[in-house]
């Protein structure tokens, strides 16, 4: 989710001053709030803060390590209560819905309220590491050990994005923020038209290992891992920024939101190439 929820208002609402303190252009340390001139998702804007009170970098990274460690930790339990019956189907857990209309109900808490992250993203990462632990037991069951190509699939596809971004191949400009805004808010939309079509029986999504149908994975991954770029672009603009230390918290959830979307896209496109 930057992904959609790594945002420019979600900051400006996190940052919020008082005519008495000095903003960003201001000549005499009194200004009233201007909107954020338009070079990335964060406003330049630094206020000074003790410190410890700053978001940085590495807080950010910690954060992440520690909700992955939740996620996977959840995820494990999840794959433990999957389990294969004798004629050869698969038992799903009844709490698997649930624990997706928790993983949303956390998402749209943390998007509008970027400082209850530290409370929202925890409870997401056990809810959604559950269902897609459930999800990847099943994918497992029909095609043995795509789990862990997929896995390490997303950590490659991962390690390579960051790997771009640092050394200055892969620059986030404001026409590449647009873009990749745009497309994933734009596949968000899709997703949620086909599921109102699916609710009446016709399916809008590319099925089957048709060379079309991997395509389009191939395209959705591709967005995804296209939206870490942003994210790591989104950690740095924020620190500069001298954002508050609740958004490591925000950022981490977005990356973690990106990676879970990545790695159920590229288990998507696994099992479709194995169909072939």
């Amino acid at each position: 989710m930057a992904n959609p929820l790594l945002n420019e208002k979600a900051f400006t609402k996190a940052v919020e001053r008082t005519p008495d303190q000095a903003g960003w252009g201001s000549a005499e340390g009194k200004s009233t709030w201007n909107p954020p001139i338009s070079d990335g998702p964060v406003s330049p804007y630094i206020q000074a803060k003790a410190p410890g009170q700053t978001m940085t970098a590495n807080g950010a990274m910690s954060a992440t390590m520690f909700l992955m460690v939740l996620l996977i930790a959840a995820a494990t339990f999840g794959w433990s209560q999957v389990t294969s019956l004798q004629d050869g189907t698969i038992a799903i857990p009844s709490w698997v819905m649930g624990g997706l209309i928790v993983g949303l109900i956390c998402a749209f808490g943390v998007m509008f309220k970027p400082t209850a992250a530290r409370i929202l993203a925890p409870v997401y990462a056990i809810a959604q590491g559950s269902v897609v632990g459930a999800i990847s037991k099943m994918f497992n069951v029909q095609y043995p050990g795509i789990v862990v190509q997929a896995v390490g699939a997303t950590i490659g596809v991962f390690v390579m994005m960051l790997v771009l971004y640092r050394t200055g191949i892969l620059r986030v400009t404001d026409k590449f923020r647009r873009i990749v805004i745009g497309a994933t808010m734009g596949l968000m939309a899709f997703y949620l038209v086909s599921f109102i079509v699916g609710l009446f029986g016709a399916n809008m999504f590319p099925t089957g290992s048709s060379t079309m149908s991997i395509g389009f994975s191939v395209l959705v991954a591709g967005l995804a891992a296209m939206n870490l770029a942003l994210d790591f672009d989104f950690i740095d603009k924020a620190e500069a920024a001298g954002a508050p230390k609740h958004m490591e918290w925000f950022a981490a959830f977005g990356i973690m939101v990106t990676l879970v979307w990545l790695y159920m896209e590229i288990l998507r496109l696994l099992a479709k190439m194995r169909d072939r």
